[in-house]
């Protein structure tokens, strides 16, 4: 039986983008799929920059959905978190990566596993791709992204770097 396909909303891609760190999709994964509506939100700032780095992540995928009005069931999110919710039922996804509270709980709600960039970080320093994941933790709280100070702490904890 074969794994499903990893599918990413838009978040953990300008994460993983703003720490230069997109290849780590490649190196645990092998292949991520992003819906074209999630590809929309990810060129919206720094169009140029941003289109460059998928352009050279031939492992970062970005597909259409066959079946859109499965992104229309009560649950108002984003545009790129409704595609990613359809999509990864309709591929039978074996996780969606997506780190908005509210999007993740309804993910959940749904029955799809979910993991967020910290998970992503995690799992790359488990596998040795990285080495730290404070300064990574750090990097992406001073660039906006709202991370609380349990969640660092807990990270921190479970990668054997609390103090």
């Amino acid at each position: 039986m074969s794994l499903g396909p990893v599918v990413s909303d838009n978040s953990p891609l300008v994460g993983l983008f703003n720490l230069n760190l997109l290849s780590l999709l490649r190196d645990l994964y092998t292949e991520v799929l992003i819906p074209r509506a999630v590809e929309n939100e990810f060129l919206r700032w720094s169009p140029i920059a941003r289109r460059e780095a998928l352009d050279n992540a031939p492992w970062i995928r970005v597909v259409d959905l066959q079946n859109p009005q499965k992104t229309e069931d009560g649950y108002r999110p984003g545009d790129g978190e409704a595609a990613a919710f359809a999509f990864a039922d309709e591929k039978k996804a074996r996780f969606v990566l997506m780190d908005d509270k509210k999007a993740r709980k309804e993910a959940k709600e749904r029955g799809l596993i979910v993991k967020g960039i910290v998970g992503v970080l995690m799992e790359a320093k488990e596998k040795r791709l990285i080495d730290k994941v404070e300064p990574h933790l750090i990097a992406l709280k001073d660039s906006g992204v709202r991370l609380g100070e349990s969640v660092i702490r807990l990270a921190l904890e479970k990668a054997g770097e609390a103090d």
